[in-house]
């Protein structure tokens, strides 16, 4: 930090004004609990006062991969294959320390390995938003400030304040996602049994926020009730609850495993009602549901999405013990099986 701190006192509320060289300010991308079950699908803090020609550091804290991106404004959102360019010239990441003025984009890549740490330098004044590549609701803003103005907070507020966000993310004061997540509940509408009963699991869990910086959102990433039992000729439904993607997934995965973007394998078909459906005869087959979660939310002035696929039901035609996994979460434990009985 720079080595002169002078205080502001105005009304109740302290300004800091800091003179002469470059900061290098802190915060976090990601977090998750011990078990890696719970995962923080955000910036902590995501919203920070800094001066032009600082520069922000992320800590990437979770084993779920997230990107730190800042894309120019007006730019389409890229996928995370493509990056700061286009599909025609992709360009997935920039150097770490690279500067951001505004009309250029800046992104770390996805980045899965914790402890790594990607910083951006700031050289303009200027209000500017910040995406993960993987999570369309992970946001932050960074806003930059002449060096002649004074800021609002010191690093120790955003540490803070991170801590905060972090803690009421992976705690869930309001137990909703516990409440899904029910072994003992009863057969109710609103208990976990009740799914695995009318032989449904639910597909993770996650619900979203929103702070003046932007949104944030928790992920149990984990399937509920994740071994189920039932006979030949019978079929499973699984219902995502998620605001994350997840897939369910048979057999071995390709080399190189699949992606968000990879598409469903060709034996999985429509229903009438959109769910994704799939006949299973062998625990040698391959079946892979594609990425299920709900639509993008709806912007004015872009066409209207068709609904999300959140819903993948497998028929399963011989007796056998059918292992699966969440092929985007397999390396958090979300893993089931299908004991199918004759």
């Amino acid at each position: 930090m720079r080595g002169k701190l002078s205080w502001i006192l105005l009304g109740a509320a302290v300004i800091f004004s800091q003179e002469a060289g470059a900061d290098t300010w802190r915060a976090n991308a990601g977090a998750q609990s011990p078990d890696k079950g719970m995962q923080a699908l955000a910036f902590l803090p995501n919203e920070m006062w800094i001066h032009a020609g600082d520069s922000v550091t992320w800590t990437f804290s979770s084993d779920e991969a997230h990107s730190v991106t800042f894309l120019k404004v007006g730019q389409a959102r890229p996928t995370f294959a493509v990056g700061c360019m286009d599909a025609t010239h992709p360009n997935v990441t920039t150097p770490d320390g690279s500067t951001f003025d505004g009309a250029g984009c800046v992104n770390s890549g996805l980045i899965t390995s914790i402890g790594t740490t990607y910083t951006v330098v700031f050289s303009n004044p200027g209000n500017y938003t910040f995406v993960c590549l993987l999570h369309a609701n992970q946001t932050g803003v960074v806003h930059v400030l002449s060096a002649a103005q004074p800021l609002p907070h010191d690093q120790d507020f955003y540490d803070d304040q991170g801590a905060a966000e972090q803690r009421d993310l992976l705690s869930d004061h309001d137990g909703g996602l516990s409440r899904k997540f029910r072994e003992d509940a009863p057969h109710g509408s609103d208990g976990a049994n009740a799914y695995a009963h009318h032989h449904m699991v639910v597909t993770g869990a996650g619900e979203l926020v929103a702070t003046p910086g932007g949104a944030q959102s928790v992920s149990l990433m984990r399937f509920e009730h994740p071994s189920i039992t039932i006979h030949v000729g019978e079929t499973v439904e699984w219902d995502s609850s998620d605001v994350s993607g997840h897939s369910v997934t048979f057999g071995q995965e390709p080399e190189g495993g699949y992606t968000p973007l990879s598409p469903k394998t060709s034996n999985v078909f429509s229903d009438a009602d959109g769910a994704l459906h799939a006949i299973i005869s062998s625990t040698t087959d391959k079946v892979h549901s594609g990425r299920m979660a709900p639509a993008s939310q709806e912007r004015t002035g872009l066409g209207q999405l068709a609904p999300g696929i959140t819903r993948f039901r497998v028929t399963f035609t011989s007796p056998g013990t059918y292992p699966y996994v969440c092929a985007f979460h397999d390396d958090l434990g979300m893993k089931g099986e299908v004991i199918v009985l004759p």
